[in-house]
C-alpha cells in the first residue's frame, strides 16, 4: 500500500479572466482529487485572487500540516500568491496549469500556462527549487508519488542493529547528513539486543511450522530450523516494540557466532510479510527500501550486481539468501541451506520470479546525495546457485549500467521491486536538489 500523504489544494485567479469558467473546472477537479488512493485532500474553497486570501490559506493549511501543495492556475494571477503560500508552508508545491478554453470574443480566458510560468519563474529565482509543474486536465500522479516519498522519509523510523558489516566503509552514513536530508533519525542497538530478545515457545513453534510448509529443509538440522524460527520471532517483537520502520542488520561477521547462525533466512521470511530487514548495515539501502515501499512497491529488498554478462547483455541479482520467500518463481524448489558463515547458516535458496523489475539507489558521498534508478525485465532460469537470486536484461546495455554504477561509486547493493517505479524519484530528486544517475 502507498504511503499516505495530506495535500493541500488552490486554485488562483484573477478578476480580469474568466473566473466563473475556472471556478467550474475548480469544482470538477475538487471531486477528482478526492478518488486518490492514500490522499487527504485540505481544499481551499473557491477562487484565491487577493493577496490576503493567500495568507489565510497559508495558515489554514500550516494547521493541518499537509506534505505538499497543489496550486492550481485556474487564471492568471498575482505573482504575490504562491510566495506568500510557499513563505508560511514550505513544502513541495505542484503548479498545474489546465488547458486554455475556447476563444469568447477574441479573448484568452484563462491564460493559466502563463501563470505557472510566472509562479515558477518567481521561485526558481528566489531560490526555491523543490516546485513541479504539470499542465492538462488532471494531476501528476507522479508528483503525488514523489511527495509520498518525502512524507515516508519524516515518519520512518531506522535502527541500526551493530553497525555496518566489516569492511565495507561504502555503507557508511554520517547520521545527521541523513537527518538533514531525509529527515530520518537513525537509532542504534546492539546485537545482543536481538539475541536476547524474549521469544515466546507458542509463537516458535509456530513459525516452525511455517519454515516447514515454506521451505525443503533437508539441508540444515531441525536444530538450526528451531534458531531460525527464534530468530525470525526476535526480529519481529523488537522491531515492533521500538516501531521500528527498517532495520539494518550487521548480518556478519559476528552473527553466527553469537546466536549459532546467521539471521538470512529468518529475514527472508520476514520481509514476505512487509517487514524491512536490511543487509550489512546497510542504512541507504535502507532508505532506498523506505522509499520504494512509499511509491507502492511491494516487498523491496537488497541485491548485489553479482555477475554481468556483457556478452548476453544480463546481470545476475544475487544475494546470500534474504530475498522475500513470497518472491519465489514458483518453479524450482524453495529451501534453506547451511554454505554460509562456515556451515551456520541458515539462507533461502530460490529463483526469483519472473517480470518487470525497477531498481534503486539512494546513495550519498560526503554531502551530495544521488539516486541510481534502472529497470528491466527478469529472465527465467534454472536454480544453479545457493542464496536468492534474478537475471535481468536492462534497458540499457548491462555494461553501460556498470559503468555508471562505478564510474559514479554507488555503493554495492540496490532495490529492487516488481513494477515500473522510475518517474518519482525523478521528480522526488528534483525536488530534492540530488543528481539522477541512469
Amino acid at each position: 500500500m502507498k504511503q499516505s500523504v495530506r495535500l493541500g489544494v488552490v486554485c488562483l485567479a484573477r478578476k480580469t479572466f474568466d473566473c466563473q469558467a475556472a471556478e467550474k473546472l475548480y469544482e470538477k477537479i475538487s471531486d477528482d482529487l478526492h478518488q486518490i488512493e492514500q490522499a487527504e485532500i485540505e481544499l481551499i474553497p473557491g477562487l484565491t485572487i487577493e493577496v490576503e486570501d493567500a495568507r489565510n490559506a497559508a495558515r489554514y493549511l500550516l494547521g493541518k500540516q499537509i506534505d505538499g501543495l497543489v496550486v492550481i492556475s485556474g487564471t492568471f494571477h498575482l505573482g504575490h500568491l504562491v510566495l506568500e503560500m510557499e513563505k508560511v508552508l514550505r513544502v513541495p508545491i505542484l503548479l498545474w496549469a489546465l488547458p486554455e478554453l475556447p476563444y469568447n470574443g477574441g479573448k484568452i480566458r484563462l491564460n493559466s500556462v502563463c501563470g505557472i510560468n510566472l509562479d515558477a519563474s518567481n521561485l526558481y529565482k528566489s531560490g526555491v527549487k523543490n516546485y513541479s509543474t504539470c499542465i492538462g486536465p488532471s494531476i501528476d500522479m507522479n508528483w503525488v508519488d514523489a511527495v509520498r516519498i518525502d512524507a515516508a522519509f519524516k515518519e520512518a523510523h531506522i535502527g541500526i542493529l551493530g553497525y555496518r558489516a566489516k569492511g565495507f566503509f561504502n555503507l557508511g552514513v554520517q547520521d545527521l547528513g541523513v537527518y538533514r536530508n531525509t529527515g530520518m533519525l537513525i537509532d542504534h542497538y546492539e546485537l545482543g539486543e536481538v539475541w536476547n530478545y524474549p521469544a515466546e515457545e507458542a509463537e516458535v513453534s509456530r513459525r516452525i511450522d511455517q519454515i516447514h510448509e515454506l521451505f525443503a529443509t533437508d539441508d540444515v538440522t531441525e536444530q538450526q530450523v528451531r534458531r531460525m524460527a527464534e530468530l525470525a520471532v526476535k526480529f519481529d517483537g523488537f522491531t515492533d516494540e521500538h516501531n521500528i520502520t527498517a532495520l539494518a542488520v550487521r548480518c556478519w561477521p559476528e552473527f553466527a557466532d553469537g546466536f549459532g547462525i546467521a539471521p538470512c533466512a529468518a529475514m527472508s521470511l520476514l520481509q514476505a510479510e512487509d517487514k524491512l530487514l536490511v543487509c550489512e548495515g546497510d542504512i541507504e539501502g535502507a532508505i532506498s527500501m523506505i522509499a520504494h515501499r512509499a511509491v507502492g512497491g511491494e516487498f523491496p529488498y537488497l541485491f548485489d550486481f553479482s555477475q554481468m554478462d556483457f556478452e548476453e547483455d544480463y546481470a545476475l541479482l544475487w544475494h546470500c539468501g534474504v530475498a522475500p520467500c513470497n518472491l519465489t518463481d514458483g518453479r524450482c524448489e524453495r529451501s534453506l541451506s547451511s554454505y554460509h558463515a562456515g556451515g551456520r547458516g541458515v539462507t533461502a535458496d530460490f529463483v526469483l520470479k519472473d517480470g518487470d523489475v525497477s531498481v534503486l539507489r539512494i546513495d550519498s558521498a560526503g554531502s551530495e546525495y544521488r539516486v541510481l534508478l534502472a529497470r528491466g525485465e527478469v529472465i527465467p532460469m534454472e536454480k544453479e546457485l545457493r542464496g536468492t537470486y534474478m537475471k535481468v536484461r536492462f534497458t540499457i546495455p548491462v555494461e553501460q549500467l556498470l559503468q555508471k554504477v562505478i564510474t559514479n561509486g554507488i555503493a554495492h547493493h540496490a532495490s529492487v521491486v516488481y513494477g515500473n517505479f522510475m518517474e518519482p524519484f525523478r521528480i522526488f530528486a528534483r525536488l530534492k536538489g540530488w543528481e539522477v544517475i541512469e
